[in-house]
């Protein structure tokens, strides 16, 4: 996405640690600051366009808004995010505020926060609030109750840190029901390949993280040896895992993470765990079949439970179940648990304030409740109205351009023009909001807040199985600053934050404003026609739909933007993984593209003034270009380059821009400057 709720989703960005800068006043807020969608003061005068435009319209945000010391990387992304954040947490403070005139949403969102906020309480607790789980796998007294054990784990938890992750998705072949699925997991570092990859970065990752395996053992009331020891084993067992799993560019293939089995398969192919009782304590009814997204992961599992000690299986389960839950407990465990995900693998100096864990937390686990005060404090109507024409226009240019493809079949186009006219925007919240009222909220639990929501979202998710999909249901809350688009739904959402300066401005003219969000509803409604999103129909099902010659023009033109990223260094000696980056670099490209043509029938017949010393043509880029100025530490560079399917912001802009020609006669360009490419050199897909 210009970001994932289902395995498909596709997002604008990836949301890694968008918080609050530290220089700000520490207070919440009851009204969101003013920034415009193109910001003079961000740009760089000295910097030439036609060299590069990322710095020319970036150069100046960048050198001054340094990254602060609680944060990975800082953009105009983040900023807004941490904007609206501290906007809700004025909305909070408010509801928190033990009153009887609060209604029941303000009091379900209010006393969650007001737990989170009480840390004096949670430090306290200690380690007590994970007795219960501590005591499920204590009492694994035989290998065969594995299933059982799992299922209780993940009945309290919904995590993947055992082993592996059960839910419900949408049938790939068949996106009208909902069925179970079963995921791949169990892995405490962020990819596989930082267990498997022999580079010095990743073996010191490994070791930093044999040592905080140990000092989180050590804080479970190990000895150092024993606390070793254990770590030892967790490291052991996650490599192994490793080995069997997909790796990140395999998993974008949505074949290969499809795979119908009953729960008879199941049970014979993979015997070592009792899935008919981790089904039942997991509420996931497997009729009549479901889906394995990684069969050779369970495979391993299997061997790796048979020949592991019992012992040593309930250390690696300990670890998940503390690798997960660290968050929620005590200072020390908090602080460990920062000092490698926070500093180790990100370079962030220090932890991010509460009251913003606590806004992230409330809008994780009670998001639409949170969003309805949202929207009906801070979303005026007219802004919708807005968007949905501007959606609505640029897949108007969608269609002409499909019409208009030289290399498209009439047969393809015809499938292609269907699934156009199939594809739903939702803009800015859902129409029917989700009931909260079953969660028991205390004002002095938190511990046992998350537990108790976790379960409702748990319930909620696997009660949809074996029913039709709703296809109003969002995966994003009206909150977040983000948009994503979802195959199997064959639908773009916006959610209400991501319309607001400064990334949709109504003060500013339409120029920016299309470079902007009319990109990010471009990139979007392109995610629909990417590398994985062409092989869903209008329907959302998988299905091929293209004939050979169209599929090989895709992906000619596909294998074109794959090269160019390809060469575009990340850091150090790492380059972009351009298999990994592709959908989003063709929805980058194809989004601004739709845009441009969506803002000249916009605009058409109007006499545009030049504003600020920009024509209105270079507004529009400049517009486009400033939604990614950004700043990321060396550590978070890495760690993105290994698992962000999106590129560097840099590149998100430059890479773009040089496949266009409208850029080079915007700016006047030489057809030998660095951002012009020679017309037969040029990557064109939609």
């Amino acid at each position: 996405m210009r970001f994932t709720h289902t395995r498909y989703v596709s997002c604008v960005l990836a949301l890694a640690a968008c918080t609050m800068a530290t220089a700000q006043q520490d207070q919440p807020t009851t009204s969101l600051p003013y920034t415009p969608s193109l910001n003079i003061a961000a740009m760089d005068p000295g910097a030439e366009p036609c060299v590069n435009l990322y710095q020319y319209a970036c150069g100046g945000w960048i050198k001054n808004n340094p990254i602060p010391d609680n944060q990975s990387h800082w953009s105009t992304y983040a900023k807004a995010y941490v904007d609206n954040q501290r906007y809700l947490w004025g909305i909070l403070a408010e509801d928190a505020a033990d009153t009887p005139t609060r209604n029941a949403n303000q009091k379900l969102i209010g006393d969650y926060f007001a737990a989170c906020m009480s840390t004096e309480r949670i430090d306290e607790q200690g380690l007590s609030p994970m007795d219960h789980e501590l005591s499920i796998i204590a009492g694994l007294d035989d290998k065969s109750k594995l299933g059982e054990v799992l299922g209780k784990l993940i009945q309290a938890t919904d995590s993947t840190a055992f082993f592996l992750g059960v839910g419900s998705e949408q049938d790939a072949l068949d996106s009208s029901i909902m069925i179970g699925g079963v995921d791949a997991g169990g892995l405490g570092l962020p990819d596989r390949d930082y267990y498997l990859d022999a580079s010095a970065d990743k073996l010191a990752t490994r070791i930093a993280y044999l040592s905080h395996v140990t000092a989180m053992f050590g804080l479970l009331g190990q000895t150092p040896d024993q606390a070793k020891q254990s770590a030892d084993v967790v490291m052991r067992i996650e490599t192994d895992l490793a080995r069997a799993s997909l790796t990140v560019v395999e998993r974008r293939d949505p074949h290969k993470v499809y795979h119908r089995q009953t729960l008879q398969e199941l049970q014979v192919q993979w015997p070592a765990i009792d899935w008919a009782v981790l089904f039942q304590l997991a509420g996931l009814n497997p009729a009549p079949w479901l889906n394995v997204s990684q069969p050779q992961f369970l495979t391993e599992a299997q061997a790796l439970i048979t020949r592991e000690s019992l012992d040593d299986l309930k250390t690696y389960l300990r670890w998940g179940l503390l690798n997960t839950r660290a968050a929620l407990l005590s200072r020390p465990f908090r602080d460990q648990d920062f000092a490698f995900f926070g500093t180790v693998l990100r370079g962030v100096k220090e932890q991010k304030p509460r009251w913003q864990t606590c806004v992230t937390q409330v809008d994780d686990q009670l998001g639409e409740a949170l969003g309805r005060e949202f929207v009906e404090r801070n979303f005026p109507p007219e802004v919708r109205a807005d968007a949905q024409r501007m959606s609505l226009q640029i897949q108007q240019a969608m269609a002409e351009r499909i019409n208009q493809l030289s290399w498209m079949s009439p047969e393809t186009r015809a499938q292609a023009q269907q699934k156009l006219e199939k594809m739903r925007d939702k803009v800015g919240y859902p129409d029917k909001w989700r009931d909260y009222s079953p969660i028991r909220v205390s004002r002095d639990d938190y511990f046992g807040n998350v537990t108790r929501a976790t379960g409702f979202e748990l319930k909620r998710q696997m009660s949809r199985i074996g029913k039709p999909v709703d296809r109003d249901e969002w995966g994003m809350t009206p909150a977040t600053v983000n948009a994503y688009y979802n195959p199997s739904m064959n639908d773009i959402n916006f959610p209400a934050a991501v319309l607001m300066p400064p990334l949709y401005d109504p003060k500013m003219d339409a120029a920016p404003n299309y470079g902007n969000t009319g990109g990010t509803i471009g990139h979007e409604l392109v995610h629909g026609f990417d590398d994985e999103g062409r092989q869903f129909d209008g329907d959302g099902n998988l299905r091929d739909w293209w004939t050979e010659q169209d599929a090989a023009s895709f992906e000619q033109g596909a294998k074109c933007i794959r090269d160019q990223y390809a060469s575009y260094r990340v850091i150090d000696e790492i380059f972009i993984n351009a298999e990994l980056t592709a959908g989003e670099d063709i929805a980058d490209f194809g989004g601004l593209i739709l845009a441009w043509q969506a803002w000249k029938l916009e605009t058409a017949g109007q006499d545009l003034p030049v504003v600020d010393n920009l024509t209105p043509d270079q507004r529009f880029f400049v517009g486009f270009a400033q939604w990614a100025c950004a700043n990321e530490r060396p550590e978070s560079l890495r760690v993105s380059a290994a698992t962000d399917p999106h590129s560097p912001p840099m590149y998100r802009i430059n890479g773009v821009v040089v496949n266009m020609p409208q850029f080079a006669t915007a700016f006047h360009c030489a057809a030998d400057a660095p951002m012009v490419k020679p017309a037969a050199d040029i990557c064109r897909i939609w």
